[in-house]
């Protein structure tokens, strides 16, 4: 029966990898190859139609989350998401309630899209690396140049228009060491107020670094071969381990003095379900499978960053979504992630706060030789060291039945 269901998550790509930027460090764009070149990557409504039908009635809970993402999702057009917004309300049964995210650029924004996510409450996620910059860095156009002002120009129609909002920062080698600038700049100048902060770690091989270091954008389409999750090498972009904990930190102390309850920094947010002992993303849960993505033509795989040919569980044309998601190869795919673990992970004194993180960074070796430590580990386990005492507090003062807030009231 319906309630005895798992609860899941799928990104869904109406526009495939096709994006109207070229930004250096989005391998997705390479995803393309995975599909014959004269093949369209925009969704049909054939494909929307059994995509919203399966999510509405694979959904356990009373509220369906419909996410929309890229490459650009705004490229399959407005008249499409009107249809999506008809069609998810034609399935959507009586005690459910439907939810509409986008991740986005920003740069398409006009009064007309913003208009209508404010009308069927949309919660769009805009993409900025920062101040000008550290943003204009990588996140460049077809043709190498910057994509900040239109960002900004998004972002401030999005806020003009009463939309629910949220920032996405990548975090990687030109903005790493800037920890406060970017967090102010979201803050005191975009005032933002729902942050994620999203480590860049691009892996390559012996075969590919020379490709991947001169960037995945741009006009180097023929050329791109396709991203997979292999390699130990690492791009010049990609940021440091160590670079990342002091990122964290950084942020965490500022957030600590004068933003809890005011600013929501998603990072921190999943720190805190650690120490209460909940797992709130799969990135530090103990075992994964129960984030999926879609593709533009309905094939599902078992992650967005396992979007390669050895995840692909079906496609949503031929096979219930549910089946999918239960699939005993989707399974498998979960359970590795704890049953590969290291014996160094399994022996580390904050293994609750992370449990190896995400399996597509654990491609170094432990201290001992062991294969399969997170490239990202350093990072990791200084920010959480730093952390334990305010957590500890904070976790108190919600069993308690109080506010984390009130964790700036005490001296720690």
């Amino acid at each position: 029966m319906q309630a005895t269901q798992s609860p899941f998550h799928l990104l869904a790509k109406p526009a495939g990898a096709a994006c109207n930027l070229g930004c250096k460090y989005c391998f997705f764009l390479s995803k393309e190859n995975l599909y014959a070149e004269r093949e369209s990557p925009l969704m049909d409504d054939a494909v929307l139609d059994a995509y919203l039908r399966g999510l509405v009635q694979s959904s356990p809970g009373a509220q369906v989350n419909v996410a929309w993402q890229g490459g650009e999702p705004m490229l399959r057009g407005l008249d499409f998401y009107r249809r999506a917004v008809g069609l998810a309300e034609k399935h959507r049964q009586p005690h459910q309630r439907i939810l509409h995210t986008m991740q986005t650029n920003g740069t398409l924004i006009d009064d007309e899209w913003a208009a209508f996510f404010r009308q069927h409450d949309f919660l769009v996620g805009l993409s900025i690396d920062g101040p000008r910059e550290m943003h204009d860095a990588y996140r460049i156009d077809k043709q190498g140049a910057g994509s900040f002002d239109d960002v900004v120009r998004g972002w401030n129609l999005l806020r003009r228009h009463g939309v629910d909002t949220n920032v996405l920062c990548t975090l990687h080698a030109a903005n790493q060491d800037h920890p406060l600038e970017v967090y102010r700049f979201f803050r005191d100048e975009l005032q933002a107020r729902y942050i994620q902060l999203i480590p860049i770690v691009e892996r390559a091989t012996e075969q590919t670094i020379s490709f991947a270091n001169g960037g995945w954008g741009g006009n180097r389409g023929k050329d791109r071969p396709l991203y997979r999750q292999e390699g130990s090498l690492v791009t010049d972009r990609t940021v440091s381990a160590d670079a990342f904990g002091r990122f964290l930190v950084a942020v965490f102390d500022e957030w600590i003095r004068r933003d809890v309850g005011r600013v929501f920094v998603t990072t921190f947010d999943v720190a805190l379900g650690s120490w209460l002992g909940e797992h709130t993303s799969c990135v530090v849960s103990p075992t994964c499978g129960d984030a999926l993505a879609m593709e533009h033509n309905g094939d599902v795989y078992s992650c967005d960053h396992y979007i390669e040919p050895g995840y692909k569980l079906g496609n949503v044309k031929d096979t219930p979504l549910r089946a999918l998601v239960d699939s005993e190869q989707q399974r498998r795919f979960g359970n590795a992630k704890s049953d590969t673990l290291p014996r160094y992970c399994k022996e580390c004194p904050v293994q609750f706060a992370c449990y190896g993180e995400c399996p597509r960074n654990r491609f170094i070796d432990t201290p001992d030789g062991e294969p399969g430590l997170n490239y990202l580990c350093a990072g990791y386990k200084a920010f959480f060291q730093h952390i334990d005492a305010p957590m500890k507090a904070m976790a108190r003062l919600v069993r308690e039945g109080g506010f984390a807030e009130d964790i700036m009231l005490e001296k720690l």
